[in-house]
């Protein structure tokens, strides 16, 4: 047993909204209490608001349970004002069209809660870069319904994976993989941008080294190429290779050489739970894994990236707004403003 979950109701008499239901989770491994609103007892007719210290480039990826426009509200749980979320069930492949009604709440409600920046993470099983017809085909299909939701929502940043060159031809995966990066922006319209996500680099998954990103950002069309850009992921560079415990500024200098940080649009913020290297895709919550703290102190006071949003993918753990305003506290702590309890 790790820790204890409680839900107490706090009757509150002589006003008009009644009672309140509280979250208490106690760790029983470390003795803290963590207590909070329970989301739908709290009266939602006016949002939260969060404190100015916090309304930074700081967020994490949150549900979309009950549908995509309650992410909104749940960032405000967090303190965020940046928030990342799947606008469909990510392991499978039916591509839902988004209502009008829909996309009017889910803008309503981004308004009214102040989120700032909105990233859309694509399905995992589109593979641009596949060898099999069939499946491309399908691949493209699926990236051009999840750009086309993203237009529909609003939202301006849609993050993928770079494909997987399963019959071991990298050089030709990648031409494939940017040719079709082009295609899908073409056929999707709008303005939506492409940011192809640094991955740890298992077998013949594309993407594991800043030259290969940008070898495909130099191969997309060149008249969509402006909305080509890349998401960084800290747990994903270092099981590559690259060292940002002991070599940060070697690593973002390889990075400005290759890609250039006017590419940079979006960073994720993990820990990592695999050695520098070791190609494993394992999370961890901030500090607690192999990169430690210094890496991401180093992030957080480096100006170059202070207004490139950064989203959080670690462990949810028990209480997902427990585990992410305990990381997001971290971070905020190295400039000196953690969250308001």
């Amino acid at each position: 047993m790790y820790g204890l979950e409680v839900r107490l109701l706090v009757i509150q008499p002589g006003l008009e909204k009644g009672a309140t239901e509280l979250f208490v989770y106690v760790d029983t491994s470390t003795q803290e209490v963590y207590v909070r609103p329970v989301l739908s007892g709290v009266d939602l007719a006016a949002p939260r608001r969060q404190p100015d210290s916090c309304r930074d480039e700081l967020g994490a990826h949150v549900s979309t349970t009950g549908g995509c426009q309650l992410a909104h509200g749940r960032a405000v749980e967090i303190d965020a004002g940046v928030v990342q979320i799947f606008t469909k069930q990510p392991q499978r492949w039916a591509d839902p069209t988004v209502s009008a009604d829909a996309a009017a709440a889910f803008r309503a409600e981004r308004a009214r809660h102040g989120v700032a920046t909105v990233v859309s993470h694509a399905s995992y099983l589109p593979n641009l870069a596949s060898p099999d017809p069939e499946l491309l085909a399908r691949s493209l299909r699926a990236e051009v319904a999840e750009l086309q939701r993203c237009v529909a929502y609003g939202i301006e940043y849609m993050v993928e994976h770079p494909g997987n060159a399963t019959d071991g031809d990298r050089k030709r995966g990648l031409r494939q993989n940017a040719e079709t990066i082009g295609q899908v922006l073409r056929e999707a319209g709008g303005d939506v941008t492409f940011l192809i996500e640094t991955t740890a680099g298992a077998g013949n998954v594309l993407g594991s080294s800043f030259k290969e990103i940008a070898t495909m950002i130099s191969l997309v069309a060149e008249d969509v190429r402006h909305r080509v850009g890349v998401c960084l992921d800290t747990c994903h560079v270092y099981a590559a290779g690259y060292d940002l415990v002991n070599d940060y500024d070697g690593v973002m200098a390889r990075f400005d050489s290759a890609i250039g940080f006017q590419r940079l649009k979006l960073l994720h913020l993990n820990d990592s739970q695999g050695a520098l290297g070791s190609h494993r895709d394992r999370h961890a919550w901030i500090g607690e894994g192999q990169l430690g703290l210094e890496p991401f102190r180093r992030i957080m006071l480096d100006e170059r990236l202070r207004h490139v949003p950064k989203i959080l993918e670690t462990p949810k753990g028990k209480d997902p707004v427990v585990a992410d305003r305990r990381n997001l506290g971290v971070l905020r702590g190295f400039r000196g403003n953690p969250p308001a309890d």
